[in-house]
């Protein structure tokens, strides 16, 4: 990697690695829970019925798992801010590196715009009178000030966001299993709506696979833990336990979630079909707590969902600005974006992004057809990122053993390997092959394109540096698999 100082401003190149244990579990914690459980998980019911619906998460999320003991394995053996691009470069093809690296800059760069208009919905439920771009405008403002400070101070901010998330889902489970045994909330309901009508299966394999995609998005953003890793100060410890710890509470809040969503509202509810971020009275978690008596429930939810929204913003920001100032540390991008402040924060990279996310914002106001299609253009790159991951580390691992090395001298080691990434790399094509099959079979060539514009966008930039650079796919026992310490920190202040 490019190692260079910029000597400009009193900053350098050098990120600090301030992100203790706890906000590393938190945040890994914290970036799978979001809108996806608080308001989609009742589409993925009333699609699949309760068994599918069930079913869809429990696969997902033996997925994720796997694809973060596998991040896991590479981040502990090399722990860089780029994570799963770097990886990517070094063990795959620099041009996947390259391909992947801007496709998930460019993702986030937009979901930000995506997230701080979704705050302004959240906030018309309180001020529905308060034009929308000002709260998106002091959203976008905030989470640049803090992601500006220090590392430290993003990884605070995140946790006790996270923190707020995981309380609402821990009091939600409590509420619901009481309301199930009739507790609360009049008459015992038991496992009645999972012999409803047509469920527990509704719509059979195609409706299951269509549930895939929702919980695919649902878990988006548990990658981070491989980035953060770059500024963990013991990335040896903090990595392991984040990842051990995510599949157990991803296996509690979700799992059990759902089954208390679908134990109470019957798939064929009209609310569950109309679940979106922009009416969050009708959040499955809202419906669930009122229906246990608890009257502030829509007010109480909304606030979660805001905070929920803005967190996604907070680590879209921190997750975008530390892909580009690795770019630029592996010389895919200008080496202007290698300065950070003394703090350690890469300031240039954060400007950039927010410059793209605020352009993004102005667009979904002044031209909403641009807009769609901007966040068309970024849509499966969090699926493309997961492939990514898994094919690193299946090049990983292969090299790692037939250079004559033994598992047991890695510091983590994914387990159950190669079936792992293997598992993974097959769900997530199938996830990414089934978010439309519907615009295939009525030829609907402009669904089409919206709905898989991020595939061939990906394509380009692989190609196009590729045929520019000559890459090739590196040899096994070529694949630089030494342990690496911490690169940035070598570099000279």
């Amino acid at each position: 990697m490019a190692n260079q100082t910029s000597g400009n401003g009193g900053g350098s190149n050098e990120v600090k690695r301030e992100l203790k244990t706890r906000h590393i579990s938190m945040i890994a914690l914290g970036g799978s829970i979001g809108t996806g459980l608080f308001v989609a998980s009742g589409s993925a019911i009333s699609k699949a019925g309760p068994g599918g619906g069930l079913l869809a998460y429990v696969a997902l999320g033996v997925m994720v798992f796997f694809l973060m003991t596998s991040l896991g394995e590479m981040a502990t053996n090399m722990p860089v801010s780029g994570s799963f691009a770097t990886y990517a470069t070094k063990y795959v093809d620099p041009a996947l590196g390259f391909a992947m690296g801007w496709n998930y800059w460019f993702n986030w760069a937009i979901t930000l715009a995506v997230d701080i208009s979704t705050a302004a919905l959240v906030m018309k439920f309180w001020l529905p009178n308060v034009p929308g771009w000002i709260w998106s405008t002091t959203v976008l403002a905030a989470i640049f000030l803090i992601n500006a400070l220090t590392v430290k101070a993003f990884g605070e901010t995140e946790y006790w966001m996270a923190m707020i998330k995981v309380v609402t889902v821990i009091v939600f489970l409590f509420v619901g299993i009481l309301t199930i045994f009739g507790i609360m909330g009049g008459h015992a309901v038991g496992l009645s709506n999972f012999t409803y009508k047509q469920a527990p299966f509704v719509g059979g394999a195609p409706a299951v696979l269509s549930v895939f995609v929702v919980a695919g998005f649902s878990f988006q953003g548990t990658e981070l833990v491989g980035i953060t890793a770059g500024e963990s100060a013991t990335p040896e410890k903090s990595v392991p336990k984040a990842i051990n710890q995510v599949f157990w509470r991803i296996l509690l809040f979700y799992i059990l979630a759902i089954f208390v969503i679908a134990c109470l509202i019957p798939y064929t509810s009209p609310k569950l079909l109309g679940s979106s971020a922009s009416d969050i009275a009708i959040s499955p978690f809202t419906l669930v707590f009122q229906r246990a008596g608890l009257a502030a429930a829509a007010s109480v939810m909304n606030a979660v969902i805001l905070t929920s929204v803005i967190s996604a913003a907070n680590s879209g920001m921190y997750a975008s600005s530390r892909m580009l100032y690795s770019l630029s540390l592996d010389d895919f991008a200008p080496k202007y974006f290698q300065h950070t402040t003394k703090n350690g924060v890469p300031l240039r990279a954060q400007v950039a992004t927010t410059v793209i996310g605020a352009i993004a914002f102005v667009t979904s106001i002044a031209g909403p057809e641009v807009y769609t299609w901007l966040v068309a253009a970024s849509g499966l790159t969090g699926f493309i990122a997961w492939v990514g991951i898994a094919i690193s580390h299946f090049r990983f691992r292969r090299a790692f053993i037939k250079q004559g090395h033994h598992v047991s001298e890695l510091k983590y080691h994914a387990k159950w390997f190669p079936f792992g990434p293997i598992l993974a790399l097959i769900l997530c094509i199938l996830v990414i092959i089934g978010q439309n099959t519907a615009a295939f079979a009525h030829f609907d060539w402009e669904q089409i394109a919206v709905t898989y514009l991020s595939v061939p966008l990906f394509l380009v930039l692989f190609i196009y540096y590729k045929v520019r650079h000559h890459t090739h796919i590196i040899p096994l026992d070529e694949v630089d698999v030494a342990p690496h310490k911490h690169e940035e920190a070598e570099s000279e202040n």
